[in-house]
């Protein structure tokens, strides 16, 4: 999902047509308040987030926020500080739309970890061939996250058996490296595929390669 951030009408309304023009779901927002407030419930009137970002669907085909950079309320770059406050900026990478004089704020965004920017007038399809590739990039954090959750899941000595998987070692050897039975290695070996939703060695090794 293209989520396209400008207060600037006619630009936003060019960016929707361009993005349905190319078969790309798109959301507009008006304001980067208005961004924030649909991913976290960001109230304006205390310029505090709440931090409640289940509320916020992201797309599992991948997300990228198209955002300009001098807005009249908030910022761009005031938007792109909360999304990476969050530690939302991998799932949500952003591509900054700047004027001439921004150019070296865009520049210091891109320090601080935002995808892209591009200097007005910039060429169409460009932009948008950059456009796919921060979607691609949010799909692989989205998988990744994914991933790690279900790490976390683990126990201690079920995270040292599955690295010993992982280096392809059966379970009498792995027994024997961390001085337990071969048959509490089964039930660890049996938990690990449980918790990580796979059902052998090579899908698990080829998930933790995401």
């Amino acid at each position: 999902m293209l989520h396209i951030v400008d207060d600037d009408a006619d630009l936003r309304d060019a960016l929707v047509w361009m993005a349905k023009s190319r078969k790309m779901p798109c959301i507009s927002y008006t304001s980067g308040e208005q961004f924030l407030a649909t991913l976290t419930g960001f109230d304006k009137n205390n310029l505090e987030s709440t931090g409640q970002t289940a509320k916020f669907n992201f797309d599992p085909k991948g997300d990228c926020v198209l955002l300009d950079v001098r807005m009249a309320e908030m910022s761009g770059i005031a938007t792109f500080n909360n999304i990476a406050d969050l530690h939302l900026d991998k799932r949500l990478p952003v591509i900054f739309i700047t004027g001439h004089g921004d150019v070296p704020m865009a520049v210091d965004a891109l320090k601080l970890g935002a995808f892209d920017f591009f200097e007005k007038p910039f060429n169409d399809n460009a932009l948008f061939d950059r456009i796919q590739e921060a979607l691609e990039s949010s799909r692989q954090a989205g998988k990744l996250s994914v991933v790690y959750k279900r790490l976390e899941n683990l126990t201690i000595r079920e995270r040292e058996v599955l690295d010993l998987i992982l280096l392809g070692k059966m379970n009498k050897v792995i027994a024997d490296d961390l001085g337990i039975s071969m048959r509490t290695v089964e039930v660890h070996r049996a938990n690990i595929f449980l918790k990580m939703e796979v059902k052998t060695a090579v899908e698990l090794a080829g998930l933790l390669k995401v």
